[in-house]
């Protein structure tokens, strides 16, 4: 697939608000940013966004899926979390990250990933910090305002929005059944946008 063409049409990305940023943009995050709003929001370039998805999907299909651990602190990300480790098959940690579940073999809870997806950076930072510890690939959902020290792979969107989330664990669930060959088509993929998105 080339990067320019998009998983879904354009304008379902920007209905969702996948590429509305924030108000602060850090340095890491200029190359992904594509224009600053009047009401002065950065917006992020659906490009990336969506030539990202296409990587981590790939990338991502290749771990076994009880190797992978996705985490969310961000309330309206524990349900999109939830439904794409039900989907992909692997283990999911939504709310608190007890300190020491990667790097603490005497918890009940320790876990031994072979990759973590965290859904935002600066939320999920305790988590950031064992991954790097223990020596495991980072992909993570970026904002215009996070840090991207030790991420290995961006995905570069809006990680707060309902919508926005919904839709990007959607695509990532999407694309890692398609590259595992679960799927042989997307029309082969049955859930929607709505099972990811969290309830109000």
């Amino acid at each position: 697939m080339e990067e320019y063409e998009f998983l879904i049409p354009e304008e379902e990305y920007q209905k969702s608000g996948v590429h509305i940023g924030t108000q602060i943009k850090s340095r890491d995050m200029l190359r992904y940013i594509f224009k600053i709003r009047n009401d002065g929001l950065y917006l992020l370039d659906i490009k990336k966004t969506n030539a990202a998805l296409v990587i981590a999907g790939k990338a991502l299909s290749r771990f076994h899926p009880e190797d992978i651990l996705v985490v969310a602190q961000r309330q309206y990300a524990f349900r999109p979390v939830n439904k794409f480790s039900e989907i992909v098959g692997c283990k999911a940690i939504a709310g608190r990250f007890i300190p020491g579940t990667l790097t603490n073999p005497q918890l009940s809870n320790y876990t031994e990933p072979r990759a973590v997806l965290v859904t935002d950076p600066l939320a999920d930072t305790q988590v950031v910090r064992e991954a790097v510890r223990v020596g495991i690939p980072i992909f993570a959902l970026c904002d215009a305002n996070n840090k991207t020290d030790f991420v290995d792979l961006v995905i570069p969107t809006n990680n707060k929005g309902r919508r926005s989330l919904a839709v990007i664990y959607w695509l990532l669930a999407r694309e890692i059944l398609k590259n595992r060959g679960s799927i042989s088509s997307y029309s082969e993929f049955t859930p929607t946008v709505e099972d990811f998105e969290a309830q109000i």
